[in-house]
């Protein structure tokens, strides 16, 4: 068996670990150390770089969903016709493909 493993299922793995850790880091904060201190201060600015990073992710996969979807109006008002010549293609090839399925 193969598991496919995917960009977003990765993204809520990294924010479920997240989660968890800073749940851990609740669930500790009464217990007092300097190791124990240490270990915490280490994990949290570790936390902080993991959400800075998960929100600049986020906003790089949005922003370029953006232009992505901006450069396709862009071409299908300047080119409606191919556009709809590629939508009836594809839409074909489904066809064929599922009819085959079947």
């Amino acid at each position: 068996m193969s598991a496919e493993v995917t960009t977003e299922k990765l993204f809520a793995d990294l924010q479920a670990v997240v989660r968890d850790a800073e749940a851990l880091l609740k669930a500790t904060a009464g217990l007092a150390g300097e190791k124990v201190q240490e270990v915490r201060s280490r994990a949290e600015e570790t936390i902080k770089q993991a959400r800075s990073r998960i929100d600049s992710v986020e906003d790089d996969a949005l922003r370029r969903a953006k232009e992505l979807a901006s450069t396709a109006d862009g071409y299908v008002r300047e080119n409606p016709w191919q556009a709809v010549g590629v939508a009836a293609g594809i839409g074909l090839l489904l066809g064929l493909v599922l009819s085959k399925r079947s």
